[in-house]
C-alpha cells in the first residue's frame, strides 16, 4: 500500500466536504482508478469524469499515470467565474 494526498476543486470539494484527503492505495493504482472510485461512492461525481484534468505533483497528467507513495493528485474540473 502507499499514500497519496488527493487536492480536491470546485464540484469535487463541494461533493466531498473537505478541500483534501489522504488516500491509502495499492501500490500500481492510476489516476483513473482513483477518479473512478470517487464515481463509484458519489455517483453525482459521474458528469464531470470525462471533464475533469489531472496534476501530479504540479505537473499535468494522463488518466492512466501510475501514482508513486507520496504524490499530491489534483482532480482539475472545469470552472467558470467572472
Amino acid at each position: 500500500m502507499m499514500t497519496v494526498t488527493l487536492k480536491l476543486f470546485a464540484v469535487y470539494q463541494e461533493v466531498l466536504g473537505v478541500d483534501e484527503q489522504v488516500l491509502s492505495l495499492p501500490v500500481g493504482t492510476t489516476v483513473a482508478e482513483v477518479c473512478a472510485r470517487l464515481v463509484r461512492d458519489h455517483p453525482e461525481l459521474a458528469p464531470w469524469r470525462d471533464l475533469t484534468r489531472f496534476g501530479i505533483n504540479l505537473q499535468f497528467a494522463e488518466a492512466d499515470t501510475v501514482l508513486q507513495p507520496g504524490d499530491e493528485l489534483v482532480l482539475i474540473p472545469p470552472v467558470s467565474g467572472g
